[in-house]
């Protein structure tokens, strides 16, 4: 069993910061690749950063790149997603997710999901 529990969404302004975090439980992802995904309302799931097992290979979808960072603690299992400058358009659930195998692939596939957190940015 997996498990994946996203935390530290909430409501801000725009401008402001959030630091999301995603805590693994029922086995370790050290060396797997794990990675964030947006849902914003009435649209489809979305691709958002990934992290690869080192934490020193990055990707970051092109409208959050430069005010997201995501990073990684493999001895506590965890990923976060730091997120700046936030806009209003970056409104939406945000879901952590872990690939199950060594795909050598930050888009993908995803094996396992949390259930997501909502972040809300206000103008």
């Amino acid at each position: 069993q997996v498990q994946l529990v996203e935390s530290g969404g909430g409501l801000v302004q725009a401008g402001g910061s959030l630091r999301l975090s995603c805590a693994a439980s029922g086995r370790t992802f050290s060396r797997n690749t794990m990675g964030w995904f947006r849902q914003a309302p009435g649209k489809e799931r979305k691709f958002v950063a990934a992290i690869g097992w080192s934490g020193g290979s990055t990707y970051y979808e092109d409208s959050i790149k430069g005010r997201f960072t995501i990073s990684r603690d493999n001895a506590k299992n965890t990923v976060h997603l730091q997120m700046n400058s936030l806009k209003p358009e970056d409104t939406a659930v945000y879901y952590c997710a872990a690939q199950g195998g060594l795909y050598y692939n930050h888009y993908g596939p995803y094996d396992y999901w949390g259930q997501g957190t909502q972040v809300t940015v206000s103008s």
